[in-house]
């Protein structure tokens, strides 16, 4: 493509980040999305984005699935351009979003990974009193008490949690922001954790909640090393993300309380939709409660 063309990526990203304030990871997915488009248009000799009809971008979609993305993969890069579209038609630079109408081959809908409660207990049961320890164990508890994605987890500062009311205020996606309670085990372990912050504050890392043992704000990767890690300590017997601990949130309240609507407000879900993923997890949990006390759920002989 033309360096004029290849241009307007920049500006979008650009767009994302100081007009949209989405997150660097989001950004980042955005641009891999359509760098791969670009490079397709260069093999094409589409040299600039009006020149990018639907059929092309149906041969695209079809040659991506070939090369073996999926259809949740695919869905995701027509979202990135189905947005750079309506961007470049906001600066007029097209007339039209050759995304619009382009559809990605489904896919078998993949429920979500959980812990049970009893998996979910036996990870938080964290006795070691060592300050990284302490530390590991609030995040833990709070990434699983309100339900929190690993970006917000990590970007959480001193000011966002409220432990007099038992509540911490999260910047979801989208800039979005959203206040939510903490359980009692998880203040009482932040309470524990603030009491010792100040161990690895060395350098004076300012308004972040959670640190690094090097006294810097702790990554999303190490947390998700300390995860992994805590996992097999506390004999779990599977692997687990930080992701699955927000699942488990989900999951369990679905079970207990059967409010949908209040799950999608706590996730922080614009549809519903989303949400409902997990009322097939709680079905899967009724039929396996159901087969094992109901007397006639299962039949000894064929019909």
């Amino acid at each position: 493509m033309h360096d004029a063309a290849l241009q307007w990526l920049d500006r979008f990203a650009d767009h994302l980040r100081n007009e949209r304030r989405l997150s660097a990871h989001t950004v980042s997915n955005y641009q891999r999305d359509l760098a791969a488009l670009a490079e397709f248009c260069a093999a094409e000799s589409i040299v600039d984005w009006r020149k990018l009809a639907t059929h092309d971008l149906r041969r695209y979609v079809a040659l991506r699935h070939r090369q073996g993305l999926g259809g949740r993969s695919l869905q995701r890069a027509l979202s990135a351009i189905r947005s750079f579209y309506h961007y470049l038609l906001r600066e007029g630079e097209v007339t039209a979003n050759p995304a619009a109408d382009v559809q990605a081959p489904r896919s078998p809908r993949r429920l979500p990974d959980t812990l049970d409660v009893d998996q979910t207990a036996g990870l938080l049961a964290i006795t070691d009193q060592g300050i990284l320890g302490v530390r590991d164990r609030a995040m833990m508890e709070l990434a699983y008490s309100s339900g929190l994605r690993l970006a917000e987890l990590v970007s959480l500062n001193l000011a966002d949690v409220d432990l007099r009311e038992r509540s911490v205020t999260v910047t979801g996606k989208g800039g979005k922001m959203r206040r939510l309670p903490i359980g009692r085990t998880a203040a009482r372990a932040l309470r524990r954790w603030l009491e010792r912050r100040a161990e690895l504050d060395a350098r004076g890392a300012g308004q972040a909640l959670f640190l690094s043992r090097r006294g810097g704000r702790l990554s999303g990767r190490a947390f998700q090393q300390r995860l992994r890690l805590w996992a097999l300590r506390q004999n779990t017997g599977r692997a687990v993300n930080p992701h699955m601990l927000r699942h488990s949130f989900a999951s369990h309240l679905l079970e207990s309380s059967g409010d949908l609507r209040a799950v999608q407000e706590l996730l922080g879900h614009a549809d519903i939709s989303t949400t409902q993923v997990y009322t097939h997890l709680d079905f899967q949990h009724l039929a396996k409660v159901y087969d094992r006390a109901h007397p006639r759920a299962r039949r000894r002989g064929r019909d």
